[in-house]
């Protein structure tokens, strides 16, 4: 039976920024823990990088709350950003004017955040099993020489049947 990691929300929603934008930024923070992920959203230059701390921030209070209030145990140093999202919000259209008295349209793109953390998996003890990938050995000069030899030498079956061909066409180009 499979153990359910509790997860918790946060939600910034009607951000006036595109969705595009706003996914540059949570692509750098999806997966990592925490703590890392703060520190990303705290350094990165973009504009929605603040509203992104603050909504990682309240996702984390929100994970402490609701621990404290089921009486869950809650290790907040083993949190990691389980779910980033950034899905459309409404747009608001707009008119631009433009040369000889007529207007461009144009949309302003509005976005609806989602951030969720859980805990992640604690390992069984303190030592952490690194499993080793078996590679191929290596192909000795031998087996490599091999096929090329082959190709370089050819059977009786195919010297006579290159021969033949190689008469005919002399024979034609003598007619």
């Amino acid at each position: 039976m499979a153990v359910e990691t509790k997860e918790y929300r946060a939600e910034a929603k009607f951000q006036r920024v595109s969705p595009q934008k706003v996914r540059l930024v949570l692509d750098l923070i999806k997966g990592r823990g925490v703590q890392e992920a703060l520190e990303t959203a705290a350094f990165t230059k973009k504009r929605i990088a603040p509203v992104i701390h603050k909504l990682l921030t309240s996702a984390v209070d929100n994970a402490k709350y609701v621990a404290g209030e089921q009486g869950i145990d809650l290790d907040v140093d083993n949190l990691y950003v389980k779910l980033a999202l950034a899905n459309d919000g409404p747009r608001m259209k707009r008119i631009r004017p433009a040369p000889m008295g007529r207007a461009f349209r144009y949309q302003r793109r509005l976005t609806h955040i989602v951030l969720s953390v859980a805990e992640r998996e604690a390992a069984q003890g303190l030592v952490t099993k690194v499993e080793e990938t078996k590679t191929a050995p290596k192909a000795t000069k031998a087996k490599a020489e091999a096929p090329k030899a082959a190709k370089a030498t050819k059977t009786k079956a195919e010297d006579s049947t290159a021969a033949p061909k190689a008469t005919k066409k002399k024979a034609a180009k003598q007619a």
